[in-house]
């Protein structure tokens, strides 16, 4: 995140000092419209001595460019500094040493140095500068090495030209050829020494020159796998785990600037070395230089070419779900294409469905077939000129057929994995070079029927979690830890319920017990256990007809339909067994309720409450209702069926239901509209001899009339009697 997106996310008293931070000196706007560039520039090493004027002054010139069409805020910042740039340096500096401050002091993390996040964004930034320096020098030398070489070819040309004069004096008498032979003798005398002398010169000067580029070479490989082997493969790493509700809040466009800044360095050496090959052919010296130059050339072109093919990356990432004959998109990037003119002559990009055998026959650069067909699968990639960049939006593609491969074992068609491939060719520096990039998307699951879209999720959510870098396509684990599952199912929960209230220590230890079979409340009993594949989706629990990722996945479904706000104000305990909700609330009021998952059916809630038994006095029970399900919240809310029951008074531990609820209750039904008055559905609960047993189970029938079903059902037994015989 951007340090000007977490300035504009401060509140009170350091908003305010924020926005105070602004004025004529230097409008907000400004900052706002130029902060990626500002927050890019190395401030570090933008000196504020009066010798830096002319530096700053180019400064303030690319300010003014990036202003363009500003110009009610660029006027003023001219007439105010054009005589003096070095104040506004001061002033962005202090300006952004403020900002990082009253963030840091808001949110309490340490920020690096001024013009970064990160100690590896100061660290990435500062190679830049030397290689920016170095590529300079190498550049500076170069010139005296071809002005040398020139004048170096002058003198030759002028040796030859002496030893023409000497051997026209053979037609001449003696005395006249011995009077002119001897001055015209020694001139060659001294130009051929000081050929001598200045070949050996030019040949050191090669091999200085060459030795230059090897270490800048260097420093380049060094740049580009930090950017690319750690800040790209984190960068991917986010966006897979944002397939799972993590956090992926950009990035892209400072790794864009980095591999442009990367290519750009990389072109200026290779023009380089290519100049100095053609002195080296122009002047052919005894030395190494010709196999040196040659190598560094050839590496130089694997550098490039290694930072090309790596920044053909999927910004937007087709759906990981993928329904056939369903509507999907996707979008593809080239990070450099912008800075190396590929937009000049528009590449297309074509995208094809492989299987998870076709995606390592790829990587090994195997050829291959596709394993379906996708529908508006070609799109050429289009130049941006206001952020630069180069993409291809694919925005109506649509999966028509796919061809499934022999499963494994008790492996389903949900568990099988495919990839869409985006392939693109291009040439840079007019023809000179020629790609031909690949990318492969995160592994998608193809379903024909949505209730497939279950256990399709539970093999992409376990993909994206438990997934290495660098893996052979799509190889995961087997089995992981269990606090692994902890933070794959409270990331997907939170995602899921657009909350930050996530699943807590009791709710994990909950679902330890469930996914273990287990009794034990103490959460370390299970930190070094490890839960396999089978048991997360693929064997049901025991005694049920489903498997835990089912019970959890449909807990949410329910969750984000119907109940999020009551479980954002902390209304629902949910992940509480029987056990323990008998043992909570016998020790509290006659008419206090919890509400907990159904522990016996997917995507369910039921309400538990203690009370007196009716045909036994002095006996407190605690009953339990048949669990709703979205079926029953799409008749009638949580809220109101809990409004509609007088018996429930106190909300677990002692807060009313009114207080938490009434907020939700549906208005009472307005006055009769032309003679008719409408009905009105109310949940009742039949008296204690009419308990249902606890295996009891009904299923609403849709196609029947809603109202006359909803009298049916109210006047059906809905509670379940709860005894230490049970």
């Amino acid at each position: 995140m951007s340090l000007w997106i977490q300035a504009q996310q401060l509140q009170g008293e350091a908003l305010h000092q924020m926005q105070a931070l602004y004025g004529q000196h230097f409008p907000i706007e400004v900052r706002h419209y130029l902060a990626q560039w500002i927050e890019s520039q190395p401030w570090y090493s933008i000196s504020l001595s009066p010798k830096s004027k002319e530096r700053n002054k180019t400064f303030l010139s690319n300010l003014k460019l990036h202003m363009d069409g500003m110009f009610h805020l660029c006027v003023p910042l001219q007439s105010t500094y054009d005589r003096c740039p070095l104040e506004l340096v001061r002033c962005i500096k202090q300006i952004l040493q403020s900002e990082q401050r009253l963030v840091q002091e808001a949110t309490n993390v340490s920020f690096g140095a001024m013009d970064s996040l990160s100690q590896r964004h100061q660290q990435i930034n500062q190679a830049f500068e030397e290689l920016r320096l170095a590529t300079q020098e190498t550049e500076n030398e170069l010139r005296k090495l071809q002005h040398s070489q020139e004048y170096f070819i002058i003198q030759y040309q002028e040796n030859l030209r002496i030893q023409a004069q000497l051997s026209s004096l053979s037609s001449l008498p003696a005395a006249e050829r011995s009077q002119r032979e001897t001055p015209l003798q020694s001139k060659r005398a001294t130009v051929e020494a000081w050929l001598t002398r200045e070949a050996s010169t030019l040949q050191k000067y090669r091999l200085d020159l060459a030795e230059q580029h090897q270490k800048t070479l260097a420093l380049l490989r060094k740049q580009q796998t930090l950017i690319l082997d750690e800040e790209l493969i984190q960068w991917k790493r986010r966006q897979q785990l944002a397939g799972n509700g993590g956090q992926h809040e950009g990035g892209l466009d400072i790794l864009q600037s980095w591999c442009e800044k990367l290519a750009d360095l990389i072109w200026q050496n290779r023009q380089q070395i290519r100049r100095c090959e053609h002195l080296t052919q122009q002047l052919p010296l005894p030395g190494p230089m010709e196999e040196l130059l040659r190598k560094l050339n050839a590496d130089i072109t694997d550098v490039i070419s290694a930072l090309v093919t790596s920044t053909f990356i999927i910004e937007k990432q087709p759906p990981q779900v993928l329904k056939t004959q369903t509507k999907f998109a996707a979008t593809v990037r080239l990070l450099v294409g912008g800075k190396l003119n590929v937009h000049m002559s528009p590449p297309q990009v074509k995208a094809a469905i492989v299987s998870e055998q076709q995606a390592k026959a790829l990587v090994k650069n195997e050829s291959t077939n596709s394993s379906g067909e996708i529908l508006n699968n070609n799109c050429v990639m289009e130049y941006h000129q206001a952020t630069g960049t180069l993409s291809a939006h694919f925005r109506n593609m649509s999966l028509k057929r796919i061809k499934r491969s022999d499963r494994r074992g008790a492996e389903s068609v949900t568990e099988e994995k495919f990839t869409i491939l985006f392939e693109s060719q291009f040439s840079v520096g007019g023809n000179e070079l020629g790609f031909h990039v690949k990318t492969m998307s995160l592994p998608v699951v193809v379903i024909v029927h949505g209730s497939q879209d279950n256990n399709a999720t539970a093999t992409v959510l376990w993909d994206n979690a438990f997934a290495e870098p660098g893996r052979v396509p799509f190889v995961v684990p087997d089995k992981v830890k269990w606090p692994q599952i902890c933070e794959a199912l409270d990331m997907k929960y939170k995602a899921e319920m657009h909350t930050t209230r996530g699943l807590t220590e009791e709710n994990l230890v909950f679902l330890a017990q469930k996914a273990f079979t287990s009794s034990s409340n103490n959460p370390e009993d299970y930190h070094n256990m490890t839960v396999s594949w089978a048991q997360f989706n693929r064997e049901n629990l025991p005694g049920r007809s489903f498997t835990f990722w089912q019970w959890f996945d449909g807990v949410v479904e329910l969750m984000k339909k119907h109940l999020k706000p009551h479980w954002n104000d902390g209304a629902i305990l949910g992940f509480v067994n029987k056990q323990q909700a008998q043992d909570m609330l016998m020790s509290k009021p006659n008419g206090t309720f919890l509400l907990r998952f159904s522990d016996s059916e997917i995507g369910g809630i039921t309400i538990a409450w203690v009370a007196e038994n009716p045909n036994k006095q002095g006996e407190r029970l605690v009953w339990n209702l048949l669990p709703y399900t979205t079926k029953d919240f799409s008749i009638r809310s949580l809220a109101d069926r809990i409004s509609d029951l007088n018996h429930l008074v106190y909300l677990y531990p002692d807060r009313p239901k009114d207080e938490v609820f009434a907020k939700y209750y549906t208005p009472p039904l307005s006055k009769a509209v032309d003679g008719y008055v409408k009905p009105e559905i109310k949940q009742v609960v039949p008296d204690g001899d009419n308990i249902l047993d606890t295996d009891a189970e009904f299923e609403l029938d849709y196609p029947m009339d809603v109202a006359r079903h909803v009298e049916e059902l109210l006047r059906r037994p809905a509670v379940n009697q709860w005894s230490s015989q049970q």
